[in-house]
């Protein structure tokens, strides 16, 4: 019999090769109990949570603690069936109406987590003799999104307009394209120029989504997104989000203007032939995404703690995966994996807790602690988070 697990040799062998050097696995922390959107013990240590994307800190907030408590007695533990047959329940409506109401849309459809939202969306939307075009840095799941759909794919730069304007252009004119792209790219932390982008994407017929998983709530007037914030919304034909970053909770969801977005209900794969989210799930998220309405304090604080972060961790002198603060993410480059990895121990050891990135999930040869913060950290925070990264440093020599 041929081992089919034979083919993760490597990977084993890399992976058993790293813990053998004494780290803890970056890939294996337990939070033993959350605190706060803030803290958690982690190893029996108070630990400051530096890389959890509760962006907005609604993990604890009362409203949409109470709003699940009350759907858990009132509708059970779960829905035990897809939307389309017996797992459409109120709690299910209500967080669509509220999607529509903050995005200020006709139609929105939630899936059972963000990555489903992609790869419904990417796959239902282009078939076999339509193209999709999508920046090289995409997240695996609108990759995963591409295989499933038989459309031809066409990568272009990350971020580069004449790039993507070169590609489109060698497409077929009459043929269906759709321009995947997304607001904030979660390795880098780094904003895409929305603007030129849809702009030549429009002038070439494609459909454009956007995804704004990390960007929603605290990019916009409303908090809808990059797209928003650069006065976008009559161009972008669809937009995917996530309730696991600023809503707090999980689950995955698409909105849209177009006249027929809703028959994607009976024809999306992942949405049809998945379990719904429990009904308590839907109504944290819908007792969220309201109160993500008026924010506005919220988002404020936000952009202060990350622009502070930014600029202490740079002025400690680490290098920085971006020149300014571009988003919630900041990410701090190392040279090497196992530098990377001996920091994120430290790290923890010191009582912070942030996520350790590698190829493939980052660009080719590029190696990250990445940190996003929270609306509910405080400045005092992030002066003890730099205060603790200089330590860490200090303790590798």
């Amino acid at each position: 019999m041929h081992d089919l697990l034979s083919k993760f040799d490597g990977f084993i062998a890399e992976h058993s090769g790293l813990l053998a050097t004494g780290v803890r696995d970056p890939f294996g922390v337990v939070m033993e109990r959350v605190l706060s959107p803030t803290r958690a013990i982690i190893n029996g240590r108070d630990t400051m949570l530096v890389g959890t994307y509760n962006y907005m800190g609604m993990t604890f907030d009362p409203d949409v603690i109470a709003a699940g408590k009350q759907a858990l007695e009132d509708y059970g533990a779960g829905s035990t069936g897809s939307r389309v047959l017996n797992g459409t329940f109120t709690p299910h409506l209500g967080v669509e109406n509220a999607l529509k109401e903050f995005y200020g849309t006709t139609s929105a459809i939630v899936f059972s987590t963000g990555y489903q939202a992609n790869l419904g969306m990417v796959s239902t939307l282009a078939g076999k003799g339509d193209y999709i075009i999508l920046d090289a840095d995409s997240h695996a799941s609108i990759y995963d999104g591409c295989k499933l759909s038989n459309a031809e794919v066409v990568r272009f730069r990350h971020n580069n307009v004449a790039d993507l304007d070169k590609r489109l252009g060698r497409l077929p004119a009459d043929a269906g394209k759709l321009v995947v792209l997304e607001g904030v790219y979660s390795m880098l932390g780094d904003i895409a120029p929305l603007q030129e982008l849809v702009a030549v994407a429009k002038r070439h017929g494609a459909m454009v989504l956007v995804d704004e998983a990390h960007a929603m709530g605290f990019f916009g007037q409303h908090g809808r997104g990059v797209y928003e914030e650069l006065g976008l919304e009559a161009d972008v034909d669809f937009v995917v989000g996530t309730f696991s970053k600023s809503v707090g909770t999980v689950g995955g969801f698409a909105v849209s203007n177009h006249p027929k977005f809703e028959i994607l209900r009976l024809l999306c794969n992942p949405y049809r032939f998945t379990a719904s989210l429990p009904p308590a799930v839907a109504a944290t998220a819908e007792a969220s995404v309201r109160k993500l309405m008026v924010a506005d304090e919220k988002r404020a604080n936000l952009w202060a703690v990350s622009r502070a972060l930014h600029g202490g961790l740079k002025a400690a002198g680490f290098q920085m995966a971006t020149e300014t603060p571009e988003s919630a993410i900041i990410a701090v480059l190392l040279p090497d994996q196992i530098s990377t990895v001996a920091m994120w121990h430290q790290l923890l050891e010191h009582g912070i807790y942030c996520n350790m990135s590698r190829p493939p999930a980052t660009p080719a040869g590029i190696f990250l602690l990445r940190c996003s913060l929270s609306a509910a950290h405080t400045l005092d925070d992030v002066t003890e988070i730099v205060s603790r990264f200089v330590a860490a440093r200090a303790s590798l020599g």
